[in-house]
């Protein structure tokens, strides 16, 4: 027929031939109900691509030539277009199979048993037919569907359900319908009707769900609830602003906890409690990271920045943290494994990088480290050297110098003696130092917190010991000048109480000076004392008062009694003192009013301090821009110091007014917001 040019009436006359037989089996697929309907479908639809198979095999010539030559359409992709206008798209049958499918499918999403085959059959028909045809004939009313169902359902959930329990629905929900997708549906459709059901269980309910009172994300993290926080992380970061809000969330909820931590007076009255609680609470919040937020670094940013905030509300942290260190490394850290050790001196230093003014941390810490070198006190050297490293590499080596030298000062200093004990030995002139084990640590200057040079009469034996120190270190170093530190040191005295009962005491310098006196008379006025010993009145009056009104360290006794020591008052010794101990250790009583004046001179000499560093600061920005306004030298400022401190805007401002005094500096004549460079 082709070859006889009669290939339209053949091409014409399949048309007709198809269109009625389907016509005929549309109106037998209509008289279906249900799932019957749906299987008498599948059988048409099977029968009917078989036909089309073999009508194409008995066709071939004119599907080769007259369909090509023509451009019509082949004759099974014909075979297809005619079952879509005449079976599937008819009124009847679409309506009719789009109703029992979503039927079917809220079925099961209900809990009942479901013939998925046979659904399976159907969707894959419509992809068959053409994806546009699955797309528009199934796939869009089917999330529309689902859509309206998650929405009521989510509705339903969160007026019922705790928000973990919420959590744990959506999540089924979730696994639910991407294991129905992959059982009936075609590929395309799993992501879509996900997103569906991420808006609406989890976008739509997000502030209700994390604000649940009792339940939410502050619940969660109070109560370290890790299996749900997990959850909440998971689901969350499926929502396009999820992670976001829960992070800002967490980070407010920490830095309200530890404002509360560092504003509470009780917590500040210890700094040891103070620290522990802060490196608590970071363990905590680390933990949670770690377990339920995958180790998420934005949420580690967001802790930081958290600790960060309120860490520095407090203006003695610097000072606590220091003191802190000073507790571990003198009692803290004994019997710990290297590792511990390693592990305790970390977590130190991650507080320690949220310091703003690490300058002031920085005072503290070497008066700090003086007492402990000083006292002998400190439990591992080795730890003391770490933790440097540990600054050194955080703040760099201008940070560390001096302290490392402090060290060195030590170490010298032991060889020194062990020198000056040989000479002495060599020369036959033991008897110089009058039995006394005299040992002296020789501090650098400008290395060491600064000291005023105190005043105090020795007993004539030391004085004599110190003398010979003193010729013996002048003769090997020439150019240097000793100045002895009594307010520094320490002694051990032998002490002998009635009925012979003896101990070995050990003191301060000046408590030393002052019991020495009862040797030669066994009571004394405080005027006498002082007359005899010369020691600043603020000084004798707490070591005084340490030797005489400490309940079991009573070696003096004062008239009249009380805790406080007057002008007026009389000291005897106590022949009757006694202690279970051989060696007792007599502490100096701390001071309160001057412990105040203290921290007001270390945060005046940390202010002195920072004068040239800023000025430095200046300079360097100015010579490498030459003419710079007021507010960007400010920016420039603050950003290469923040390492160390941040610099107050007026205090940046009098040091540029006294650079421009001494000509550093000068004002733009044109425009006097403007500062030049004068080489």
């Amino acid at each position: 027929m082709v070859l006889h040019k009669f290939g339209p009436r053949l091409y014409d006359g399949l048309i007709r031939t198809l269109t009625a037989h389907l016509t005929a089996i549309a109106s037998k697929i209509e008289g279906k109900e249900g799932a019957p309907f749906l299987r008498e479908l599948k059988k048409r639809w099977d029968e009917h691509n078989k036909s089309t198979q073999m009508i194409r095999d008995i066709l071939m010539y004119m599907d080769r030539t007259f369909v090509v030559q023509q451009q019509k359409t082949p004759v099974f992709a014909l075979g297809l277009e005619l079952w879509r206008e005449n079976v599937v798209r008819n009124r009847q049958i679409a309506e009719r199979l789009l109703s029992i499918l979503m039927s079917l499918i809220l079925k099961e999403r209900q809990g009942e048993m479901i013939e998925r085959g046979l659904i399976k059959s159907v969707t894959q028909m419509l992809v068959d037919l053409g994806h546009p045809v699955y797309v528009e004939d199934f796939e869009k009313p089917f999330l529309a569907a689902a859509a309206e169902f998650y929405k009521k359902e989510a509705a339903d959930f969160i007026s019922s359900s705790d928000c973990p329990d919420y959590l744990r629905k959506a999540e089924q929900r979730l696994a639910e319908e991407a294991e129905r997708c992959a059982a009936y549906m075609d590929g395309g459709t799993e992501p879509k009707v996900t997103r569906v059901v991420e808006t609406e269980l989890l976008k739509n309910q997000m502030t209700a769900l994390l604000e649940m009172e009792n339940s939410g994300l502050i619940a969660l993290l109070r109560d370290d609830k890790y299996d749900d926080l997990s959850r909440l992380y998971g689901l969350m970061r499926r929502v396009d602003t999820g992670l976001p809000t829960v992070r800002s969330m967490m980070c407010d909820h920490v830095k309200e906890v530890g404002r509360a931590l560092v504003n509470d007076p009780e917590k500040t009255k210890d700094p040891v409690e103070y620290v522990q609680a802060l490196l608590d609470m970071r363990d905590k919040y680390e933990r949670i990271i770690t377990q339920a937020f995958a180790d998420d670094k934005t949420f580690r940013n967001a802790l930081n920045q958290a600790f960060e905030h309120f860490v520095n509300l407090n203006a003695r942290s610097p000072e606590f943290i220091s003191l802190f260190i000073d507790d571990k490394l003198r009692r803290g850290i004994k019997g710990l494994s290297d590792t511990d050790v390693e592990g305790v001196l970390d977590k130190v230093m991650a507080l320690f990088r949220y310091l703003q003014e690490k300058d002031v941390f920085e005072k503290y810490y070497k008066q700090h480290l003086a007492k402990r070198l000083l006292s002998g006190r400190t439990t591992s050297d080795d730890a003391e050297r770490n933790l440097l490293v540990k600054l050194k590499t955080e703040c760099g080596y201008q940070f560390t110098s001096k302290l490392e030298s402090m060290f060195t000062d030590i170490k010298t200093s032991r060889d020194t003696m062990a020198e000056f004990r040989a000479s002495l030995a060599a020369g036959g002139q033991l008897d110089q130092l009058g039995g006394i084990d005299l040992q002296v640590q020789v501090l650098t200057t400008g290395s060491w917190p600064t000291q005023q040079v105190s005043t105090c009469n020795l007993p004539r034996e030391l004085e004599d010991a110190c003398k010979a120190f003193t010729t013996f270190y002048l003769a090997t170093h020439s150019g240097r000048r000793l100045n002895f530190q009594p307010n520094m040191g320490t002694a051990d005295l032998r002490a002998v109480f009635g009925g012979g009962r003896r101990h070995e005491l050990n003191v301060s310098t000046y408590q030393m000076c002052i019991l020495l006196l009862f040797n030669e008379q066994d009571s004394m006025s405080y005027r006498d004392i002082e007359s005899a010993t010369k020691i600043p009145a603020p000084d004798l009056k707490r070591a005084l008062q340490s030797l005489a009104c400490v309940k079991g360290r009573n070696v003096l006794r004062k008239e009249p009694t009380g805790k406080d020591v007057n002008d007026g008052d009389t000291f005897f010794f106590h022949d009757k003192f006694t202690s279970k101990l051989i060696k007792v250790k007599i502490s100096t009583v701390a001071a309160t009013k001057e412990g105040e004046n203290e921290k007001a001179e270390t945060r005046q000499k940390v202010e002195e301090d920072r004068k040239p560093q800023i000025e430095a600061a200046i300079v360097r920005i100015m010579k490498a821009r030459q003419r710079l306004d007021h507010n960007t030298i400010i920016t420039e400022v603050t950003r290469q110091l923040s390492a160390r401190f941040v610099p107050n805007p007026a205090t940046i401002k009098k040091r540029i007014e006294s650079l421009i005094e001494r000509e550093f500096l000068a004002r733009d004549e044109n425009d006097r917001k403007f500062y030049t460079y004068v080489a």
